[in-house]
Parts: C-alpha cells; sequence; structure tokens
C-alpha cells in the first residue's frame, strides 16, 4: 500500500468553507421542504413579509402555533446557520407571555400577589392549618389587618374598665355572666396587658441592651440593695404560682440569657419545667457545679461532648463516670509513661486535649443549640440557683445592679401593670383599603391565640398577621416542639399521660380562657410553630403561616 499523497486532491481553505455552506444549504432546503409537509393543512404564510412586532406580554392565540414554528426552525438548522435563517426568514421569536389570570394567593401581611412563577417557592407551598399553633418567642411587634377594624378609634371608659378589671381577675367575661363590658373594643383591651418586675421608667428592662448610658441614670448602693431584696421576693412569688399551676408560665429575662419556667401540663410536659437560652459553657459549668442536671436537646451529635452525652443530650456527669474517667486517664498515663514519653509531653498532651474539648464545647455558645431543657426537681434547683447567683447582675453599663426582668400574664407580688402600645390606622392594598392594628412592646405567647380567638368570633373577613420576634428566644418553640415530640423527656410514655384537657383542667385557675389554654397544652405535631406571618381564610376556615 503505497503512502503517497496527491497534493492535487487537498483543497484551500475558501474552497472548503464553500463545500460545509453548501451542504448546510441542503440540510436548511431539506428541513423547509419537511416544514411545508407539517404545515400543509394549514393556511400558507409568507414568512419574508415583515410584521409589526407584538407585544412579549400579550396573551396571543398564535402563541402555540409560533412556539411550534420555532421549535422546528431551531432543531433543522445548522449551528451555524441558525442566526442567518432566522434575520432573512422567519420573524423574531415571541417571549411566551405569563399567565397573569392563574390562581394567586393573597398575603395581606405584605400586600404581595404570588403568580403561577412562584409555584415552586416555599411561600406558595405553605402548609395550612386547622388551628393556630402556639410560638413561645416574645415579640416586640404585632400587626394585624383586617377589612372591617377591630377597634374604633380611642376606647370608651366602660370598655376600658371592663378590660382592666377582666385582665385583673383573670376571668373571661364572654364566658361568664359578670355584668363587664364585652365588646371587643374591651375583649382587645384585655389582651394589651401584662406584668412586669422590676419596672423602672427610665430604663427599658426588654429587650435588655448594656449600651444604655449609665451616667444619667446610675443606682447608689441602697437602690441596688433594696431592689434585689423587692426583686427576690418576686421571684419567690411567681414561682410557688407556678408550682401551685395558679401561672401558666412566665419569662426571667437577665442580660445574657432568658429562661421560660412552664407549669406542668404546659407542652405535654407533665411536671414543671424551664428552658434556658442561650447558654454558654461558663453557665453549663456553674450548673454542673450546682449539680443540677440539664438537656441540651437542640445540639447536633457532631458537636456532642464524649462523656457528657446520654441519649444525644448534654447531661451533668454522675460521680462514677467521674471516677472511670479519672481512672481511665491514669492507666493511659502510666502506659505512656512505661513506653518511654517523657512526663512533660504527655502533660503538654493531656492540655492540647483539655483545649481541643473546650473548644468544641464552647463552638455553639450563645446559639440556638446551647438551649437549656430542665424539669422536675432540678427545675426547683434551677430557681434556688437563680434566686442566689450574684452572676446575673450586671456590674457593669446602664444596667449596673438592675436585676433581671421577670414577665408574666397573670399578677404576682411586686408586679407592675404594662400596656402594650396601641396604634390604628387605614392602610390600602391591591386597590382595597384594610385597618391595620399594630401593638409594641412585650408580646407574651399568650396575645396572638386570644387575639385570634376574638376576631374568630367578632369577624366574618379574612384576617393576617406579621409579627416581629426576638431572635434570642427563637429556641423556645424548637425545644417545645422537641418535647412534643417525645426525644427529651426522660419517659417518653409520661406525654401521652399529660393530655390536654386534663392540663387544661389543672390550669383552669391559671387566669387564661380556656380556648388559650388548650393551645398552650396542645401535643400534636402542628402545635408548636416559630411564625413571622399568619392569615386566616374564612372560606376554608384554616391557616398559612410562615
Amino acid at each position: 500500500m503505497s503512502n503517497h499523497i496527491s497534493y492535487g486532491d487537498l483543497r484551500r481553505p475558501d474552497e472548503v468553507m464553500k463545500i460545509l455552506r453548501l451542504k448546510q444549504k441542503q440540510k436548511a432546503l431539506q428541513a423547509r421542504l419537511k416544514k411545508q409537509e407539517i404545515d400543509q393543512q394549514k393556511p400558507s404564510q409568507d414568512l419574508s413579509i415583515p410584521t409589526k412586532r407584538n407585544n412579549p406580554f400579550a396573551v396571543c392565540s398564535q402563541n402555540v402555533a409560533k412556539r411550534t414554528r420555532l421549535k422546528v426552525m431551531e432543531t433543522s438548522f445548522g449551528a451555524d446557520d441558525t442566526l442567518f435563517q432566522l434575520l432573512q426568514n422567519a420573524d423574531p421569536p415571541q417571549r411566551v407571555a405569563v399567565n397573569l389570570e392563574a390562581p394567586v394567593e393573597r398575603n395581606l401581611c405584605l400586600g404581595n400577589i404570588l403568580t403561577h412563577d412562584d409555584a415552586d417557592s416555599e411561600v406558595y407551598k405553605e402548609k395550612l392549618y386547622k388551628f393556630l399553633p402556639i410560638d413561645w418567642s416574645i415579640k416586640t411587634k404585632l400587626r394585624i389587618l383586617t377589612p372591617q377594624p377591630i377597634v374604633a378609634g380611642n376606647l370608651k371608659t366602660s370598655q376600658e374598665a371592663s378590660g382592666l378589671t377582666s385582665f385583673i381577675r383573670g376571668i373571661d367575661p364572654a364566658a361568664t355572666s359578670t355584668g363587664l363590658d364585652i365588646s371587643p373594643g374591651a375583649l382587645f383591651h384585655q389582651s394589651s396587658l401584662y406584668w412586669q418586675h422590676p419596672h423602672l421608667p427610665w430604663l427599658t428592662l426588654y429587650p435588655r441592651s448594656a449600651r444604655q448610658d449609665a451616667s444619667c441614670h446610675a443606682l447608689g448602693a441602697t437602690e441596688i440593695t433594696a431592689l434585689a431584696k423587692q426583686w427576690s421576693d418576686s421571684f419567690r412569688s411567681v414561682f410557688q404560682l407556678l408550682r401551685a399551676r395558679q401561672c401558666p408560665y412566665f419569662y426571667l429575662c437577665a442580660n445574657t440569657f432568658t429562661a421560660l419556667f412552664r407549669a406542668g401540663g404546659i407542652g405535654g410536659c407533665p411536671e414543671i419545667h424551664a428552658i434556658v437560652t442561650p447558654s454558654s459553657r461558663g453557665m453549663r459549668a456553674a450548673l454542673h457545679q450546682e449539680e443540677i442536671e440539664f438537656r441540651q436537646p437542640l445540639k447536633s451529635k457532631a458537636n456532642e461532648t464524649p462523656g457528657k452525652i446520654s441519649n444525644g443530650f448534654c447531661a451533668s456527669v454522675k460521680e462514677e463516670d467521674e471516677e472511670a474517667s479519672d481512672n481511665d486517664d491514669m492507666e493511659e498515663e502510666e502506659l505512656l509513661e512505661s513506653l518511654g514519653v517523657d512526663t512533660n509531653e504527655i502533660k503538654n498532651f493531656n492540655l492540647r486535649y483539655v483545649q481541643r474539648q473546650q473548644k468544641k464545647e464552647c463552638e455553639n455558645d450563645f446559639g440556638d443549640q446551647s438551649a437549656l431543657f430542665i424539669e422536675g426537681a432540678e427545675c426547683a434547683a434551677l430557681f434556688n440557683y437563680l434566686l442566689n447567683s450574684k452572676s446575673i447582675v450586671t456590674n457593669v453599663g446602664g444596667l449596673t445592679g438592675i436585676p433581671p426582668t421577670l414577665l408574666s400574664p397573670v399578677a404576682f407580688l411586686g408586679a407592675t401593670l404594662r400596656s402594650l402600645q396601641v396604634r390604628t390606622n387605614k392602610v390600602r392594598l391591591d386597590d382595597t383599603n384594610y385597618h391595620s392594628v399594630e401593638l409594641n412592646g412585650v408580646l407574651l405567647p399568650h396575645v396572638l391565640p386570644y387575639l385570634n380567638n376574638l376576631l374568630l368570633k367578632t369577624s366574618q373577613d379574612n384576617f393576617s398577621a406579621t409579627m416581629t420576634n426576638n431572635l434570642n428566644t427563637l429556641a423556645f418553640s424548637k425545644v417545645s416542639q422537641s418535647i412534643i415530640d417525645g426525644d427529651i423527656l426522660k419517659n417518653k410514655d409520661n406525654i401521652q399521660a399529660a393530655d390536654q384537657v386534663f392540663g387544661r383542667e389543672n390550669l383552669s385557675d391559671s387566669g387564661l380562657n380556656a380556648s388559650v389554654l388548650e393551645a398552650m397544652c396542645r401535643v400534636n405535631k402542628d402545635a408548636v410553630k416559630v411564625m413571622e406571618r399568619m392569615s386566616f381564610n374564612r372560606e376554608s376556615s384554616t391557616f398559612t403561616l410562615s
């Protein structure tokens, strides 16, 4: 076989490109012939006649035919020849119009209209609820939108007086014959009240900020001592009410953490319990030193500390475990010494190991995963620790010497009756007028369910609400859901015994009405949820939450 190459067979580049263009034109001609066979049932159109560009956002009846034509042209033309063919023989490509008449989901909270382009988004696929869950985080602002006003201007004297009396006495005037005003204005005013200790008008005690100027309102030693004594009496009073189930819950708000104490029967837990968030390694060490057992239900298993884990949760280490650990360390040191390892190297190795463990324990400090759960007798031990601890009162900044803030829905010794700031106005969304009611201050978990029940009874329209949560308290709802799921309690069978009806009856003297207590004692999987927006649809009687 000869390897001789005839140079006469070689062609110049321009000749090669000419042949390629001829082949592409042949392919285009074959494609047009096929297209004519496909469109032989349709009236012929002169593609060379220029036409006016249509509105790409309009819904046209010829869109389907045009999309079919463009699809055939794109698949039949060569990659390099497609642009030229479109410029010479075809209309400009038509953009498929968005169907604005598709069903929409209206969120009155933000005034947004979600088209089918958002069908795959998480907001569009929000779950529908038949009841309103409880959110145990503390809110600082709540805004409700309704077609009809909840409160018509300023409250009347009878409405304000009846709402105040009903709240102080802890009664539901709509369910009992008391002779009090039961108008929507009076019931609304009842929901805007709460109890607080201490209350210093010149200081903002919730949410707490260490940046408050201390030069204008520095307290002396006498004032600090008097505040500490009165706070101890108030803390003891509200805790005793909780143990007697005459107070469903209360908050203790310190500078670096917040503790939620709840009575037995709330959230599926049959015993008194507390949730503390956030926590630090120093705080957990102090609780361990006081022999207070706790769990960290939100802590991921990847960050668990060996030797301090019980069923996936951080717990206090028992004396037997400590002794066993010390024995293991001694055996390891003796083994290393027998292998000829220098004593200083052994000490450095142990020091580096301790430092790594401490760093690992501090990774989730001051986050949701650092939340602590304490129940039963350990909760009483936590009360004694907080009552006598000096570390929960700061010695620097604008809150020097000020004890933690106590917040409760019921009265206790030394508490001050506080009211939320209420502002009403009108807003216009989507060419529709709505009435807005905005509440600012400390919104405890019972406020939103109470207002929801009020609107369900007094209004026949849809309504919605947006709220601002204190981010440091979101872990309360997350831990509460873990309790209902049965992942925290020592005996998971106890949650079946803590039936919501049983818990509600035991808390019947706690000052909250039966519907709110029922929501707090509910133990199904949708009983607790962190919420930022809520809307109610009257036609389907369902809630949409996010």
